[in-house]
């Protein structure tokens, strides 16, 4: 009955198989013709039909129950209550009475119904396919004829039942076959036996047994040493691969949340291990293009450097100023083994003959372009493509039902033995069906009008409050910010060097301490409107904190973008005022102490809303109650981080160091605090799309704002005309294009070349298609992903309107045999009276 599986959404076959079949006449008559073929062998013995019934008691009329019952009435879809009233009933009347002998014949003949009957059967079946396969094997050809089937049935393979060996017999005619057979080749077949686990497990150890003992009687000294050497390369090998794989970061503590506290707080710690390959493939990119060659050939300085005094692990500012770490350093310079031979200044303008020579030479500031374009491209198509793949796995059909089924029986690995894997493993599986069952049992409840009106309003009364309040802080860092400005733009003679760099850290404070404060409130707010979804509750929360975290970071920006440029030609007051001098690596500070303040008060966070609250509770309290991870909050501090890190690449080339150490440290003390002072969600959830949620949320609000601050500010701000790479230029752009001129003029075979670079990079149209081709690349895998979605959905109904056709055979069969047995007893009785 089952039809074969068409993939072709055009073809009209998938749409009535699928809806009402437009054949199901011609399927009724051919049943019916079935059912009369049956009914001329009515005539059974009484001993066949004992036989059959038997089997029918020993093998569970379960199967027609659970056809009857309540569950699988609530999974059949697209069904009025009249046709299930009807199939109640006619299910109802296979259970009160005894089936027909046709219809008994008929079930007993199912292939579900021969598995496991005669094991004997099964074996002679095997021990003819090795036959075949040994002799199939003399010329060693791949196995391809073999059914895969999980549950084979012994029936249509052509073999005759041998009911005069004993099984004894049969199993060791079947080891002796399996023993010569190859390792894949034995495997694959005990793998396709339809026996339980024990029994395949005493066929293996027979047969291994039997293949050492023939293998070591017959072995020779020289292939006895070759066999022990390659079984020593082989677990050799084996505990290689074990080794490698235990040096994935982190698995062990991530398999413990994971186990502990269920997919939402591992997808945090998972976000995070993200976001530290980012920043490891960052931080090679500046340090072997931009920080190795300028430390290989350090600019002049000048002899009044500043000292350590500690603050500036805070500041950023100080000592650091004139290090690697910030844009002022690297000079614009072309780096040349025989510079010191060299005239001062720019060597690619200079008429020394000594510059002249065949030494390799580094273009710092056509460096410094590219570097940072090319770092900000390929992160751009790493986020795309994660982005995409993580559409592909996080938006598929799996049902609760499915995967309720898949988790009991096929996701244990029995390769783990020792104790801790085990536990591990257990606890994680454990946690994962308490979360499928609470998706299973979760009910949407119908809300009257009144109801709806009174959630409406709640719902709007928390956004305005939440809208309101994030606007008053926008508000407030705006003038905060200006007044800030403005102070540091006036020589305070009263103020002494340290504390005028301390004051630098008011900002940061006051954007961290908003930061910390505003997600408080916006929980307090979410158990005012009681949503009954955890994971609807998360996105949400997900959603205010993002728009409190985007707003800020606009700010900021325009702080840093507009202001400090603006004021950065003062020649009166150059020697005072530090942002007069390079604002560029004033920028760099104020992201690096953004970066640091923000670490600070998340471990703030973490010791006086975690531990504390965890210590109240234990003691003060005695309670049990321990607080909740807050995945919306610590997720988007962590985009908010990353985002001044990308931010912060073109002012401070080492800024993505100071994000990695900020993030392993940010790991262990997170992981630490969540198993001692957390406990697991009480309403268990699933978020399968949360990943994905968060690399959306990374790719298009936090690196598409960064990539156009930066490209904005290589595009269209003037340099300082005192340091860094590009001064004495109208715009870090124009140093590319006035090298390429200078190329052009120099060889004019490369003219070529040069067209590339007008057309490509001046030419912002080339941005735009480059930005258009991922759009479209992203919009194709979703309409992949939402084609799959289809045909799967499509699959699945088909399977079940087929259980529905075999359930209404089944049960039309039965009726038309009780209708036919009625005139058969009246005639009986009518004769007995």
């Amino acid at each position: 009955m089952a039809r074969s599986v068409n993939f072709d959404l055009s073809q009209p076959d998938v749409e009535i198989g699928l809806e009402s079949p437009a054949d199901e006449d011609v399927v009724h008559d051919s049943f019916s013709r079935l059912i009369e073929e049956q009914s001329e062998n009515n005539r059974l013995s009484a001993i066949e039909l004992q036989d059959l019934q038997q089997d029918l008691d020993e093998e569970g009329r379960d199967s027609l129950a659970g056809l009857s019952g309540p569950a699988y009435r609530g999974w059949r879809l697209g069904s009025d209550e009249t046709e299930e009233d009807d199939n109640e009933r006619q299910t109802d009347r296979l259970l009160q009475d005894k089936l027909s002998s046709a219809t008994l014949r008929i079930l007993s003949s199912m292939p579900s119904r021969t598995i496991g009957r005669s094991r004997g059967a099964i074996i002679s079946q095997y021990y003819n396919k090795t036959m075949q396969l040994r002799r199939r094997r003399q010329s060693r050809p791949a196995i391809k004829d073999f059914s895969r089937s999980a549950r084979p049935s012994i029936r249509g393979y052509g073999v005759e039942v041998d009911t005069t060996d004993s099984a004894e017999s049969k199993k060791e005619r079947l080891v002796n076959n399996l023993q010569i057979l190859s390792v894949g080749d034995r495997e694959r077949m005990l793998r396709a036996m339809p026996l339980n686990l024990s029994e395949k497990k005493e066929l293996r150890s027979l047969t291994l047994k039997k293949t050492k003992t023939h293998s070591s009687s017959k072995l020779t000294c020289c292939s006895r040493l070759k066999f022990y050497i390659i079984i020593a390369l082989r677990h050799s090998w084996y505990s290689l691969l074990s080794f490698l794989h235990s040096l994935h970061l982190w698995q062990t503590r991530l398999k413990k949340i994971s186990g502990r506290f269920g997919s939402g707080v591992l997808s945090y710690f998972l976000f995070l291990k993200y976001l530290l390959f980012f920043n490891v493939f960052l931080l090679l990119v500046t340090g072997a293009f931009l920080v190795l060659p300028q430390a290989l050939y350090p600019p002049k300085l000048h002899a009044m450097r500043r000292s350590f005094t500690g603050l500036e692990l805070l500041t950023g500012a100080g000592y650091f100023s004139d290090t690697l770490m910030y844009y002022g350093y690297y000079s614009n310079d072309t780096l040349q083994r025989n510079r010191e031979n060299c005239i001062e200044g720019n060597i690619s303008s200079s008429a020394s003959p000594q510059c002249d020579s065949n030494y390799p030479s580094y273009n710092m500031p056509l460096a410094y372009f590219f570097t940072i374009g090319m770092a900000f491209f390929i992160t751009c198509i790493i986020l795309v493509y994660s982005m995409s793949k993580s559409f592909g796995q996080s938006f598929r059909i799996d049902k609760s039902h499915a995967m309720l089924a898949m988790k009991a029986f096929c996701s244990w690995d029995f390769k783990v033995i020792k104790k801790n894997p085990v536990k591990l493993m257990s606890e994680n599986i454990c946690t994962q069906l308490k979360e499928l069952l609470a998706e299973v049992n979760h009910r949407k409840f119908q809300n009257t009008l009144k109801q709806k009106l009174h959630k409406l309003l709640v719902h709007g009364l928390a956004w305005t409050i939440c809208i309101a309040a994030t606007t008053g802080c926008l508000v407030g860092i705006y003038y905060f910010s200006d007044y800030m400005h403005e102070q540091e733009r006036l020589h305070d003679v009263s103020k002494g060097r340290l504390l005028k760099e301390a004051s630098l850290l008011a900002l940061p404070v006051l954007v961290s301490f908003i930061n910390l404060v505003l997600p408080g409130l916006f929980n307090l707010v979410a158990d005012m409107e009681n949503y009954n979804s955890p994971s609807i509750r998360t996105y949400v929360a997900l959603s205010r904190n993002l728009m409190l975290k985007v707003s800020v970071l606009g700010i900021l920006c325009y702080h840093w973008l507009s202001r400090v440029p603006a004021e950065s030609d003062c020649p009166s007051s150059k020697d005072q005022d530090p942002t007069c001098e390079c604002w560029e690596s004033f920028v760099g500070q104020e992201l690096y102490r953004f970066l640091i303040i923000d670490f600070i008060f998340t471990l703030l966070d973490t010791l006086f809303g975690e531990l504390l609250w965890r210590l109240f509770s234990d003691k003060v309290l005695r309670r049990k109650r321990r607080p909740g991870f807050d995945i919306a909050k610590n997720v988007l501090h962590l985009i908010y981080g990353q985002t001044l890190a990308w931010l912060g690449v073109l002012f401070t080339p080492l800024l993505p160091a100071v994000q990695i150490l900020k993030l392993l440290l940010l790991f262990y003390i997170k992981t630490s605090s969540v198993m001692m002072n957390c406990q697991a969600p009480r309403r268990p959830y699933r978020v399968s799309q949360m990943t994905t949620i968060f690399i959306t949320l990374l790719c298009f609000p936090s690196f598409l704002g960064a990539s156009v601050c930066v490209t904005y500010t290589m595009w269209s701000i003037k340099p300082s005309g005192s340091c860094g790479p590009f001064r004495g230029n109208e715009s870090m752009f124009k140093a590319g294009k006035n090298w390429m001129d200078k190329l052009e003029k120099e060889n004019p075979h490369l003219s070529l070349l040069a067209r590339a670079h007008t057309y490509l990079v001046e030419n912002p149209f080339f941005l735009f298609v480059g930005a258009g081709i991922f759009l479209i690349v992203i919009y194709f895998q979703s309409q992949v992903v939402d084609g799959q979605r289809k045909i799967i959905t499509l699959l699945q109904e088909q399977i079940e309107n087929e259980g529905e056709d075999k359930k209404f055979l089944i049960s039309k069969l039965q009726s038309i045999h009780e209708k036919k047995r009625t005139p058969a007893r009246r005639l009986t009785s009518q004769d007995s009276g």
